[in-house]
């Protein structure tokens, strides 16, 4: 039922729309509509069978007005040069609107890397820190982990750039291990951020939390932890998730009579966020259709897995029971879906103040970084919460005082903020 897009358009759309909202001067727009540089490279990579496989990598920088490049890098087979374009705008509205002094970036890889052994995906990482070691760094771009790629990836490609600069840089990449220069609480940030800004929600609606139930798309670590939150946080129940499924290569939507446990789901599933359907059988899980998820009767709808995965054939499906989106993933609701969110009065938690716990938290890693000093977890998760409700209240009373949709407000501060920022710098 996902409609095909194209997500960087649909980015630029959700910024044309806003830059007419906010009167912005024609040129300055013309400046953020696109990434200030791209980069498309291919790295050859020796398998273990002694043969030569090439893969096509990418990397682009949205802007640095408000510091350096920031974002993920996804190893993913459907991945594009203009996915790539999408995730990186929208990573320049999420660390302004969570106001993180960090710009937007973001990076990929055309592979599966679950058909790549351990040693393949050192050597492919490494090979990608090769194409871009002269333009990432502490001060110009910092990646992180994102689809398909985890801590010890990040390891490998904080030591491979080590080795080219000369010197011991643990904050050029973020999200690495414990241990490897890693903070605590990066693995729960983005699921737990989405939690908070979900209570927030709960407050300004008059809701009661406990009791409260949600449906997940994806089931990957951000879906994880938010699922984990919403039951420990805020006395909620999972009504299913889904999550797809390899060797069957479709999708499919898990639920339980009794509600689903989180901590048993997470228990069976892989690190690429696939549930085990047998073991999930035998506890006596329900497998549905992909997208059964949306059409449950639940209070909360978290899409936590790709783009376009809201639009205008999927809400025809949801529930009049559901009072909140909350974005999970990154660039999941179309322009047409919005425009059905409003006419239903549900209230959206936009992807880049929804899930940006995971920046947030990346950004204080590098700090403690160039500290070369270590916050314990719950310090680290104090500070988030308190960067998440000051983010949402700030994007709240943009709405409230322009009389916009959240995702316009959240927009109308991420632009104020980054226009700001080039105007102090002399640029516009």
């Amino acid at each position: 039922m996902s409609e095909q897009i194209n997500a960087f358009e649909m980015a630029q759309k959700q910024f044309d729309h806003v830059a007419e909202l906010l009167d912005l001067d024609p040129q300055i727009a013309e400046v953020l509509r696109w990434p200030a540089r791209e980069f498309s490279f291919r790295i050859p990579v020796r398998m273990d069978d002694g043969t030569l496989r090439v893969f096509q990598g990418y990397r682009v920088q949205h802007s640095d007005a408000r510091g350096p490049n920031k974002g993920g890098i996804r190893f993913h087979p459907n991945e594009t040069m203009d996915t790539v374009r999408a995730l990186g705008t929208w990573m320049t509205w999420k660390c302004a609107v969570a106001d993180i002094p960090l710009g937007g970036g973001k990076g990929g890889v055309i592979v599966d890397p679950a058909t790549l052994s351990t040693a393949e995906k050192e050597r492919l990482t490494r090979g990608w820190v090769q194409n871009m070691y002269r333009n990432i760094g502490p001060r110009q771009d910092v990646p992180a982990p994102d689809v398909g790629t985890n801590p010890q990836m990040m390891g490998w490609m904080m030591d491979e750039y080590s080795k080219l600069v000369g010197e011991f840089t643990p904050s050029v990449f973020t999200g690495k291990p414990l241990g490897g220069g890693g903070s605590e609480g990066r693995t729960e940030a983005t699921g737990y951020g989405v939690i908070y800004t979900v209570r927030e929600a709960m407050k300004h609606l008059g809701m009661e939390s406990k009791g409260t139930t949600m449906a997940i798309q994806g089931f990957g670590n951000v879906s994880q932890y938010a699922a984990i939150g919403f039951v420990e946080m805020l006395g909620g129940e999972i009504a299913c998730v889904s999550c797809w499924d390899r060797d069957d290569k479709a999708a499919y939507t898990y639920s339980h009579p009794n509600m689903c446990d989180p901590k048993f789901l997470q228990s069976i599933t892989d690190k690429y966020g696939m549930i085990d359907s047998a073991k999930a059988k035998e506890a006596g899980y329900v497998q549905e259709d992909a997208d059964a998820w949306i059409t449950k009767d639940v209070d909360v709808l978290m899409p936590g897995a790709l783009e376009g995965q809201v639009n205008a054939e999927t809400m025809k499906t949801v529930s009049d029971q559901v009072r909140i989106i909350a974005e999970g993933a990154n660039g999941p609701t179309t322009p047409e879906a919005d425009e059905i969110i409003q006419e239903k009065g549900i209230f959206d938690i936009p992807d880049f103040l929804c899930n940006a716990g995971g920046v947030t938290v990346s950004y204080f890693e590098g700090v403690q970084n160039d500290m070369n000093f270590y916050w314990p977890k719950d310090e680290v998760l104090e500070k988030l919460d308190q960067k998440m409700t000051k983010a949402f209240k700030a994007v709240l009373d943009m709405s409230e005082k322009e009389k916009v949709y959240m995702r316009d407000a959240a927009y109308m501060v991420a632009i104020g903020d980054v226009v700001k920022a080039m105007q102090l710098r002399g640029w516009v």
